[in-house]
């Protein structure tokens, strides 16, 4: 599958002959690859907290001294764990004066909300409305 995937981002398409279907394969691809850099991400404990603490404080964000006095843990572990979730794309980083100021990226997290629940309960609507699963 990786394979696959690197040969859609080194094809030089303006060589080819324009195929939705390979075009619509080569997207998908590209997008299953972002959600599986999300996941990654999200799939180890700590980081995991991280972001949750980082989307429970909004568009305010957190500094990582806020978020290293929240979650108990050392400063160097959580540069490492916000490196991470930076890598992925869940997670902004402004400077506002001396600080870091660390956001959850809402667009990324509905996108990979959408990504995850598309297509359920096989066409049957599903239990949560989707309205209810945005952030903004």
């Amino acid at each position: 599958m990786e394979s696959s995937q690197t040969i859609c981002h080194e094809i030089d398409t303006s060589t080819l002959p324009n195929s939705p279907a390979n075009n619509a394969q080569c997207d998908r691809m590209m997008k299953e690859k972002e959600v599986v850099r999300s996941l990654t991400a999200l799939a180890q404990g700590i980081r995991l907290q991280v972001f949750r603490a980082l989307v429970e404080s909004g568009q305010a964000g957190m500094t990582p001294s806020m978020l290293a006095d929240r979650l108990s843990m050392p400063a160097s572990s959580l540069s490492f764990h916000l490196k991470e979730l930076l890598n992925s794309g869940l997670v902004s980083h402004v400077r506002e004066h001396r600080n870091l100021i660390y956001r959850a990226e809402y667009s990324t997290m509905n996108e990979l909300l959408a990504y995850l629940s598309a297509n359920c309960c096989a066409g049957e609507s599903c239990s949560l409305d989707s309205a209810q699963l945005r952030c903004e």
